[in-house]
Parts: C-alpha cells; sequence; structure tokens
C-alpha cells in the first residue's frame, strides 16, 4: 500500500511540475512535503516507473537550476528596493 501511494506522489508531482515549470522548493511547498521527497521521488523513483516522465521532469528541473541565480538576484534587488523606500 506504501509504495503504490509513493509511486502515485512521484508521478503527480512531475506532473505537477512539468505543467507548472514550478521549482523544487515551490513543489514541495504545495504538495506539503520536503525538497529532499521532490528531488527523490522525481530523479530517482520516477525513473523505475515512469523513464520518460522522469526525464521530461528532469528537464524542468535543470532549467529551473540553470536560472537560479537569476531569480536570487532578482529577490536581492527587490528586497534592498523596497528598503530604500522605507
Amino acid at each position: 500500500m506504501e509504495k503504490v501511494y509513493i509511486e502515485e506522489r512521484a508521478i503527480e508531482l512531475a506532473h505537477y511540475i512539468i505543467d507548472t515549470k514550478d521549482t523544487v522548493r515551490g513543489t514541495a511547498k504545495r504538495f506539503g512535503v520536503s525538497k529532499s521527497t521532490v528531488h527523490k521521488d522525481v530523479t530517482e523513483r520516477l525513473l523505475k516507473i515512469n523513464p520518460y516522465l522522469a526525464k521530461e521532469a528532469k528537464k524542468v528541473l535543470e532549467g529551473n537550476k540553470a536560472e537560479r541565480h537569476i531569480r536570487g538576484g532578482e529577490a536581492t534587488r527587490k528586497k534592498y528596493a523596497h528598503h530604500q523606500k522605507s
């Protein structure tokens, strides 16, 4: 029973990531699981369940990883722009 739940969760997480292009952190928050769980489900467990789906989800995660420095810089810029207004 537990194994079926984990497999279904891995598939659901992957579909969500592919459909929304969300990050591991955003997906974890949305589903109420840890970032480690999302990452392990999508990169390891899913490979055994549905390799094609795992490959598609991995593309999105790699794209997010490549862009994270941009998002981080943007967040910092907004933070300090807000502080200057105060």
